[in-house]
């Protein structure tokens, strides 16, 4: 049978995991019972950083993954005036980035704005002109159709494609039709007057961002050229094979292009949304950290506690012959023991609550008769969760150190007691 050091043993006990039956065993169970309660601070403190966590990067990946369902991963700009002209050589374009491996398809774009109107209603909406069948290549909104198909946008047949918010807003249905505002306007002999085309609903989409789905509409990329001939710009858009590297895709492709066109990739689109959410996260662990801070701040109480109480067996055991070091190791052990199994209980919890947040919220919301995210005010209606190693690693090693921190000073405190005094005094 393996035999564990005295130290140990001592330290496990006082710790709350050893018997405290026989003398003093209820000044034990007091003490256990304080130990408890700093297990469990720090167990609490680990298990809601690693679930805020969790919750801010499932945000920010499920944010991405929809953005980037309807945004491109590169956009290729051609410089000019006429989005007609930009059109016609898009071929040579996905030619040319295609000699790089990483880029797996292109199709054409004509990106403006506008505005839609119909009846009293008028909504602001960024208009796409698409290629219908080379855009199925390089997003995902042929699959997020409601009602009708994407390749229902012809050429010259003044077709649109709204966003389920959008068409709601404008309480407009597949068939009907909406007019279109841009913002030129048409010189006559009469003056000025806004330029304005009739166009038909074929189709709604829903992509899960609201942004998108209460903003965006798609038309045929040559319709749209004709309406915003002269305020719009044109190009291709790029799929690649790991949006990760997409940064690093696109200054790949310099070379490759003609001089005068400009690259840009999602994440320089999105930068300052996503600047701002890793910011968020890192101000969201510190101030979850303080949690953990105040936990390892009652364990050192509870063992200045410990060591109050202890004293007079702390005594005994020096007059048998324990070292100052020894003594400091039972409070050691004792500290350690509960940072560890707080710790391990914290990371237990956090990561079980984490991965169950899709089923757990629902259930709080269906009992309180609340909705926590709004799809009126947030971009995505439901909590996401993504759990992430390195964050719980970094969660458990950050509560140990501070737990080990917090032994120091009472089991210092401990090996500096002398027996005779103490025993003088008791």
């Amino acid at each position: 049978m393996l035999k564990l050091p005295y130290e140990i043993w001592i330290g496990a006990r006082y710790a709350g995991l050893g018997s405290s039956r026989g003398r003093g065993g209820r000044r034990d169970r007091f003490v256990s019972f304080v130990a408890a309660s700093s297990m469990a601070g720090i167990g609490l403190g680990v298990a809601a950083l690693i679930v805020v966590l969790s919750v801010m990067n499932g945000f920010q990946k499920e944010v991405r993954d929809r953005m980037l369902s309807v945004l491109p991963h590169i956009e290729i700009f051609v410089p000019g005036s006429d989005p007609l002209a930009a059109l016609d050589g898009w071929q040579a374009l996905v030619a040319s980035a295609k000699r790089s491996p990483a880029v797996l398809a292109g199709a054409p774009f004509v990106a403006a704005q506008g505005m839609l109107m119909r009846g009293q209603s008028l909504r602001g909406v960024q208009v796409r002109g698409i290629d219908p069948v080379a855009e199925k290549e390089v997003s995902d909104a042929g699959r997020q159709m409601v009602d009708g198909r994407l390749t229902d946008l012809k050429p010259g047949a003044f077709g649109i494609v709204l966003g389920q918010d959008l068409a709601d807003m404008l309480q407009v249905r597949v068939g009907q039709t909406v007019m279109m505002l841009a913002p030129a306007a048409n010189i006559s002999p009469a003056g000025f007057s806004p330029r304005m085309r009739q166009f038909t609903v074929v189709g709604t989409f829903r992509s899960g961002h609201f942004e998108y789905d209460s903003s965006l509409a798609f038309v045929d990329a040559v319709d749209a050229a004709k309406v915003f001939r002269d305020g719009a710009l044109a190009g291709v858009r790029l799929r690649v094979d790991d949006m990760h590297r997409a940064p690093e895709i696109a200054q790949s492709l310099l070379p490759l292009l003609p001089s005068s066109v400009m690259v840009a990739d999602w994440s320089r689109n999105n930068r300052t949304w996503f600047a701002a959410v890793q910011t968020e996260k890192r101000m969201m662990f510190l101030i979850l950290t303080l949690i953990v801070a105040v936990a390892a701040f009652n364990l050192l109480s509870s063992l200045v506690m410990a060591v109050k109480d202890k004293q007079s067996d702390i005594a005994i055991l020096r007059s048998f012959g324990a070292t100052p070091v020894a003594i400091a190791w039972i409070f050691l052990v004792q500290g350690a023991m509960i940072g560890v199994l707080g710790t391990l209980t914290g990371v237990i919890g956090g990561t079980l609550i984490a991965l169950n947040v899709d089923v757990l919220v629902p259930a709080i919301e269906r009992l309180l008769g609340v909705q926590f995210l709004p799809r009126e005010i947030y971009f995505i209606s439901a909590l996401p969760s993504d759990v992430r190693l390195n964050d719980v690693v970094s969660i458990g090693l950050t509560s140990l150190v501070m737990s080990l921190l917090a032994t120091l000073y009472p089991s210092w405190r401990a090996s500096r007691l002398q027996p005779a005094q103490v025993l003088r005094n008791d």
